[in-house]
Formats: C-alpha cells, sequence, structure tokens
C-alpha cells in the first residue's frame, strides 16, 4: 500500500456510515373511514436479508409517517433520481401533518402492488413494497423491517434481455448532509478476479 500511513482521531462516535441512500418512503392508513397517504425522505434504510427479501427503514416516533406505518403495517420504499432530488428534500423537510408534500413537491401517488393503503412514487424509476415483519424501538430512532412482496420497475431501466441498467436512472445518494450523484461504473462484483474481455465489455475498458 505503499509508505504513506493515514493518521486518524479517535472522536465520539455519530451517524457518518456514507454514503447512504435517499430514499421517499409512501406510507398510508384508514382513519375515520378515509385514507391518509404521506410521503417522508428516509437515509437510515437499508437491505437486510435476501430470502425473503427484507428491508429496513429507522423513522423517529415523531415524525408523522411513523404512526401511519405502525397503523397499517406497511410501506414502500422508492429511489430518487436527479430529477426529483427537489422533490426528494423538500418531502425531508416539511410535516405531512400541515403540507400536502405529494402536491407541493409535484408528485405522483400510484397504487403500489401488495399494499392495501401506502402508494408509490409514479416519479420513481423502482418502488419496493413492504409488510412490515419487525419493529425495533432503537433509542432516537424506530427500525421497522419490511419483507418485499412486490416490486416495480421502470420499464425503461430493462434491456431486451430483461437485465437491470440502474445507471439509466442518475441515483442518488446522500453523505452527511449532503446529496451526490453517483458516478459511471468504477468495477462490479467480481471484477477483481475478471478478465480482460469481460473487464471491456462491462467497463467499456480498452
Amino acid at each position: 500500500m505503499g509508505d504513506k500511513t493515514m493518521a486518524f482521531i479517535t472522536m465520539k462516535p455519530g451517524a457518518l456510515l456514507a454514503p447512504v441512500p435517499a430514499v421517499l418512503i409512501g406510507v398510508g392508513c384508514e382513519s375515520d373511514g378515509k385514507i391518509e397517504q404521506n410521503l417522508m425522505t428516509a437515509a437510515w434504510a437499508g437491505t437486510v436479508c435476501t430470502h425473503p427479501p427484507m428491508f429496513s427503514v429507522s423513522i423517529r416516533p415523531e415524525r408523522y409517517s411513523y404512526g401511519l406505518i405502525q397503523k397499517s403495517g406497511e410501506f414502500t420504499i422508492n429511489l430518487t433520481t436527479r430529477a426529483i432530488l427537489k422533490a426528494t428534500d423538500y418531502c425531508g423537510v416539511v410535516s405531512g401533518k400541515d403540507h400536502d408534500k405529494w402536491a407541493e413537491a409535484h408528485l405522483t401517488p400510484i397504487k403500489a402492488d401488495g399494499m392495501q393503503f401506502a402508494p408509490a412514487v409514479a416519479e420513481s424509476p423502482l418502488y419496493l413494497s413492504c409488510r412490515v415483519r419487525q419493529t425495533l424501538p432503537l433509542g432516537s430512532h424506530t427500525m421497522f423491517i419490511g419483507e418485499a412482496v412486490f416490486m416495480g420497475i421502470d420499464e425503461a431501466l430493462l434491456d431486451e434481455k430483461g437485465a437491470f441498467h440502474m445507471e439509466r436512472a442518475q441515483l442518488i445518494a446522500y453523505s452527511h448532509g449532503v446529496y451526490s450523484g453517483l458516478t459511471e461504473a468504477l468495477g462490479f462484483f467480481g471484477y477483481s478476479v475478471a478478465s480482460d474481455k469481460v473487464l471491456k465489455r462491462r467497463l467499456h475498458r480498452s
């Protein structure tokens, strides 16, 4: 690795794992005969299991969406892109108690397969319909672990063979208060042992 060594300063730990996905969480429930739906932006979300596919989202109990998830036991995770970056940020800084985020952020709620109340975002390139399997109070946040029962994906992200091309979506990430666009592909799983032929095909290397 060379002669250069890194100097580390020991500090009090913080939530600085980065980058993380910036996602929109779609929630909804029935209340007094009416269906309430809301959107919230979350960065504390992730994959926790492959079989069955399960995902987590951590939410502060004081958030408006928290109660809706508790009542319905379902939520959607919607990936975000450069095209809806401003809307994504807006949904994280105002409360659904006081604002119609859908209208104000110019986003469109659509029926999410497998969900009774929680909507998906039409402008998102991919959504996951999740049913809550476990709730874990952790401290400042409560983690909802949901099993994905359906997934919706923009057909524009699939090639003629049905393979995913997520780079087409221009996804965004979140790192310590800053949104960033994902760069061009730098590698892929197994690229460290791949042949030159495969590297040229997958990474367009000359």
